[in-house]
């Protein structure tokens, strides 16, 4: 398709923080953004030109906000398929239905990297109590996770045995999961890419994550990783977006065990592993999303600087039972640190309210400022 330039009107399904960022990012290249997300106090709706507060399966709004749109994209992936298939029947959907599939369900998407020929850990499908039983005893100790809807540590379970795993499916309610082996863990690594309508794919430098609970706590770039294996990292991923014929901005997480990459999840999306891109690269994964959706040419991924991100959980609005707002000017006190807060209704417990990336030339001294920096805002290891 011919180029889409600005003043354009784009538009974004999900209204959380990483469609807020789309939004910013399309205004300062000249498009005009409508947001489509149930919820009314949505942060990309916020800011956008229209705010369709409309479920994702609402066919009179997802018509009205077809005719209004040149292109669509999606903040997360689990706005239903069928949606994104309706709407490219009007207008260019990118990601497609296709690719976001895949990534909706923890089945499907193990599959297509088995079927690929991409690493990944052992697992099996799990749709009874009989295919638990039929388990492999090799598989144990292993992890439990539900097969769609499950982010940020949830619908997982840590089962040592059959007669654990038969009590975290009964407690997900029967729901189709899949059982994966846990696995000895180096560290774990991420790496976001763009990817355009001409298959051309820039990525990012690949991150090293650290999670807490189950949800990315700390993200450094470079990761501390053998330059051999940050560059399988990035053709890895760059070859997952090929096979889905991805276009736009996809993230790839990586697990390292024993020396080896394996592949954990993807998210066809930007992710949050590339909140650093904000701040330390030539160009940021949301302009890059941008940029894929709207067929123009990708700009440079390049760092250029290190840098440290790290999330602002809601936990941080607590004192105790006591609701407060942080002390932003410890934050501020700090030059080199970058605050991002995503304008978010009501702050609650493992709930994403925003983010700070401290960049710098010095690799050593941008992770000391951004840990001290993370000890001051009160974050506890």
């Amino acid at each position: 398709m011919s180029a889409i330039l600005p003043p354009a009107t784009l538009g974004m399904l999900g209204g959380g923080q990483l469609g807020r960022f789309f939004v910013a990012a399309a205004h300062e290249m000249g498009y005009q953004v409508w947001v489509l997300d149930p919820d009314q106090n949505s942060p990309a709706g916020q800011i956008a030109e229209r705010h369709f507060c409309a479920a994702y399966d609402d066919y009179a709004a997802l018509d009205a906000f077809a005719a209004g749109c040149a292109a669509i994209t999606t903040e997360f992936e689990n706005v239903p398929a069928d949606t994104l298939d309706y709407l490219a029947k009007f207008v260019p959907v990118r990601p497609s239905a296709t690719a976001v599939a895949v990534c909706q369900n923890r089945i499907g998407e193990k599959t297509f990297l088995a079927n690929n020929g991409f690493p990944h850990g052992p697992f099996i499908a799990v749709a009874s109590e009989d295919d638990l039983k039929r388990a492999p005893a090799a598989l144990f100790p292993a992890i439990l996770k539900v097969a769609r809807f499950g982010y940020d540590g949830k619908g997982q379970a840590t089962v040592n045995n059959l007669d654990e795993a038969l009590l975290a499916f009964a407690h997900f309610k029967g729901e189709h999961c899949m059982l994966e082996q846990r696995l000895p863990l180096d560290f774990e690594v991420s790496v976001v890419l763009a990817r355009d309508e001409n298959g051309r794919v820039a990525c990012f430098p690949t991150g090293e994550n650290q999670h807490t609970r189950g949800i990315l706590d700390v993200s450094i770039v470079p990761a501390r990783a053998p330059g051999c294996l940050t560059s399988d990292a990035e053709d890895i991923a760059a070859h997952i977006a090929e096979k889905l014929g991805y276009i736009g901005t996809l993230g790839v997480e990586f697990f390292v065990s024993r020396g080896r990459l394996l592949v954990n999840e993807m998210a066809p999306r930007p992710h949050n592993s590339g909140h650093y891109t904000l701040d330390a690269c030539v160009t940021d994964q949301f302009e890059q999303q941008v940029r894929a959706l709207c067929g123009l040419p990708l700009g440079e991924a390049r760092a250029h600087s290190a840098s440290v991100m790290v999330n602002l959980l809601g936990d941080l609005w607590y004192d105790g039972e006591h609701y407060r707002e942080p002390d932003w000017a410890t934050l501020y006190a700090v030059p080199n640190l970058k605050l991002h807060l995503y304008g978010k209704h009501h702050a609650r417990p493992g709930r994403k309210m925003g983010h700070f990336t401290v960049i710098g030339t010095d690799a050593e001294a941008v992770q000391q400022t951004a840990l001290t920096a993370r000890r001051a805002i009160g974050i506890m290891d």
